[in-house]
């Protein structure tokens, strides 16, 4: 392994990784076919620590390292099921965070504690049908009402959104554009809100991708994280978190896809001989295993800068790690999926299924178009 991961590090992989393999990729197929995975499955990673890494100690976080985090994101892979690796990710690593950061002590005991023990599903809700990339186009509203704010709109794309037991939600408190954002918690058995439908996706289909709406829910102004109309600052920088966890993720799925494809292509025969004796496969693994392992060390590299928890964020790596190891996913899935034939088209094959899970991963958290923007801001182009 990678020399910037510890003896500690290593014994807290092979954990996670023990974990994913007796009690995940057993069921991935069944749980893709069935839509949904079980709740229990929250409440185990939470038992073994997996939500509260980075998360404060006087929480039930660890406190741990990113390299920690590196650890778990990419042994989730290994589960062959990219909804269940997203849904966890969301509740561990991109809607907590940003209580772990702003809440306020009872907040945190009400929210951030039961979240991180997997007895409560987090979702964060920011995206809208009008303002997905252009967040700061968001509509939905909160309005004061005394010591209450009353939530008005919709939100839509939401992982963990049908049976989330609270939010993070995006609200407007002021008026137009990115200053009059904020952001407050909100538990979903609230009066007024409702779960308007699972969508149902190309990949990733065991998690609950859900619309939502909000017909006057009253919440109390205490809800509220850090300061009135201040949520937009600590939005886009809760999304560079997001976007490097599925760039380690991504690295360890393309990892996994090529690792299954040679062994397969040692065992297959055609026209006399083994798949993996013709040269126009060799050279493509190859090729895709060098541009791996150039997104690797691409994105550990954002992992060190994003470990030193400096204010300002290694913003261009992270897009730059993001932008990279998810298009090359496409390219990898695919030939893996060729290099398997009809194997490769049928549901009951990984390398399907994968193929269609990866297609998500240059959408969300930010569109590979909305990356290369971020980087070339960061050139003065």
């Amino acid at each position: 392994m990678d020399e910037r991961f510890t003896p500690e590090h290593e014994a807290f992989r092979r954990t996670v990784r023990q974990f994913v393999e007796k009690e995940l990729a057993p069921h991935a197929l069944e749980w893709d076919q069935a839509g949904e995975f079980p709740r229990d499955v929250f409440r185990r990673c939470g038992e073994l620590g997996f939500f509260g890494i980075s998360h404060d100690p006087a929480y039930g976080g660890s406190g741990l390292d990113s390299w920690y985090v590196a650890a778990f994101a990419e042994e989730l892979a290994r589960a062959r099921n990219g909804g269940v690796a997203m849904s966890l990710l969301v509740q561990g690593q991109m809607a907590t965070p940003v209580i772990n950061e702003l809440g306020t002590d009872e907040q945190k005991r009400e929210f951030l504690a039961p979240a991180l023990t997997g007895e409560r599903i987090a979702a964060l809700a920011m995206s809208e049908p009008d303002a997905g990339s252009d967040l700061a186009r968001l509509r939905t509203t909160a309005r004061r009402d005394g010591d209450d704010y009353v939530i008005q709109g919709a939100k839509t794309w939401i992982s963990n959104g049908a049976r989330a037991d609270f939010l993070v939600l995006a609200v407007r408190t002021g008026g137009e554009g990115a200053p009059g954002i904020s952001l407050v918690t909100l538990p979903t058995d609230v009066k007024g809100f409702s779960v308007s439908k699972k969508l149902q996706k190309v990949g990733h289909r065991s998690s609950d991708m859900a619309i939502l709406y909000f017909e006057d829910c009253r919440i109390p102004a205490r809800y509220v994280l850090g300061r009135e109309n201040d949520g937009f600052f600590h939005i886009m920088n809760s999304f560079h978190a997001e976007r490097l966890v599925t760039a380690l993720y991504t690295v360890a799925v393309m990892d996994d896809l090529l690792r299954e494809a040679i062994r397969y292509g040692r065992e297959r025969q055609a026209f006399g001989k083994r798949l993996l004796d013709f040269q126009v496969w060799r050279h493509t693994f190859v090729d895709h295993a060098t541009r791996v392992e150039a997104a690797r060390q691409l994105t550990y590299q954002a992992v060190q800068l994003f470990n030193r928890k400096r204010k300002q964020k290694p913003v261009k790596e992270i897009a730059m790690a993001k932008l990279l190891t998810t298009e090359l996913a496409q390219r990898v899935a695919y030939d893996c999926q060729q290099f398997y034939g009809g194997m490769g088209y049928v549901e009951e094959s990984h390398v399907a299924r994968a193929w269609r899970d990866v297609r998500m991963l240059t959408i969300g958290g930010g569109t590979s178009e909305v990356m290369k923007e971020i980087i070339a801001g960061t050139m003065a182009l």
